[in-house]
């Protein structure tokens, strides 16, 4: 059976499956998924847990022997493993799918591993585990969902808290929910319950917001450049290398250039994101960017709006080598503020004069 991380209490009140598979990259969510599996599994006398982590030399043979006989203290154990790269190798690999087909007496299994790909989800021991077990599958709430899932969390205190409040509560905390998590326990301690206070919640809350630069791309490609701005300023304040990012996010637009040259030469769309690799979600996405990209002028049309773009595009990207080197300390300009001109310029939201020329 699979599941989302939020489908599991629900699931939990129906019975206690022998396997759980928790899989998940926000440690918020696979902490709180297993400590409710370790609750349900004491309500119903699993008193003895016993915890395990896969790294390499593992034994698993011997790990495997050490359950054909009863514990000395309690008929019933939960048993804990962690597969850090969420791969158990060919041996790890056959002891699980023999443990799935024959699961020991009086003995719930709980895994937890890093978000496992559609590769290793088909492997024979995570179909095994699925088929005989639960599959929990945790992730994040969607930016546009994080005003509601904090929200939620703030109601289990009595808490409520107006749109705005909650918008800037998430900017503070975006991208970090154990941070969210720990802010809100703050304010459930330091605020009565009922309606907050605006005021309040901005005095107790401290800015957390933690960010990588696939956040800056996600902004850029979506045209968002307040929060374009907001990531790029706090990838600065983190001590991000610049280098990284001027990479990453050249990278991007080297891949833009290449749509509109393609599309200049009269190759239709869908071949070139292909070609380009971009992925199936996110080519609606980047199709809009593109848009954008070439939406600087007023008056093309047509052919004429296609080889605008293509030079739009051939600027940024001459920008980005002035931008490398400004990084490197062979120019004086302020590189970070002037990725912010460039990000903008491209999104069609201003004119990044340092690259006119």
């Amino acid at each position: 059976m699979k599941l989302r991380g939020e489908q599991l209490d629900a699931n939990l009140k129906r019975g206690l499956a022998p396997i759980w598979l928790i899989s998940g990259d926000e440690p918020l969510l696979t902490d709180e998924a297993g400590a409710r599996i370790r609750a349900a599994a004491r309500a119903q006398g699993y008193d003895e847990r016993q915890s395990f982590q896969s790294e390499t030399g593992f034994d698993w043979k011997g790990w495997m022997a050490g359950f054909d006989s009863l514990s000395l203290f309690s008929s019933r154990r939960l048993i804990e493993l962690r597969l850090p790269t969420g791969k158990p190798g060919i041996e790890g690999g056959k002891t699980l799918e023999a443990w799935a087909a024959n699961p020991p007496a009086d003995i719930v299994l709980l895994i937890t591993t890093p978000k496992l790909d559609k590769a290793t989800l088909a492997t024979k021991w995570a179909g095994a585990l699925e088929a005989r077990g639960v599959l929990v599958q945790t992730a994040p709430p969607p930016l546009e969902r994080l005003p509601d899932w904090v929200g939620e969390r703030l109601a289990r205190h009595g808490l409520k808290a107006d749109r705005e409040t909650l918008a800037w509560l998430c900017a503070r905390v975006e991208g970090n929910l154990l941070a969210a998590h720990q802010e809100i326990e703050k304010l459930a301690l330091l605020l009565p319950p009922g309606q907050m206070d605006s005021a309040a919640v901005r005095a107790a809350v401290t800015d957390v917001a933690r960010y990588d630069v696939t956040d800056l791309s996600d902004a850029f490609i979506k045209g968002d450049a307040a929060r374009y701005c907001r990531v790029l300023d706090g990838l600065k304040a983190e001590g991000e290398a610049l280098p990284l990012i001027l990479a990453f996010m050249g990278g991007e637009v080297r891949t833009l250039y290449r749509l509109a040259a393609g599309l200049a030469r009269g190759e239709r769309l869908p071949a070139l994101m292909q070609a380009a690799r971009v992925w199936d979600s996110r080519q609606a996405l980047v199709e809009r960017a593109l848009q954008r990209a070439g939406s600087g002028g007023r008056g093309a049309a047509g052919a004429g709006a296609e080889a605008q773009r293509l030079r739009r595009l051939a600027w940024a990207m001459r920008g980005f080598s002035r931008l490398d080197r400004a990084a490197k300390g062979l120019l004086r300009e302020d590189a970070w503020d002037e990725l912010k001109q460039l990000g903008l310029a491209l999104m069609n939201q201003g004119k990044a004069p340092a690259f006119t020329s």
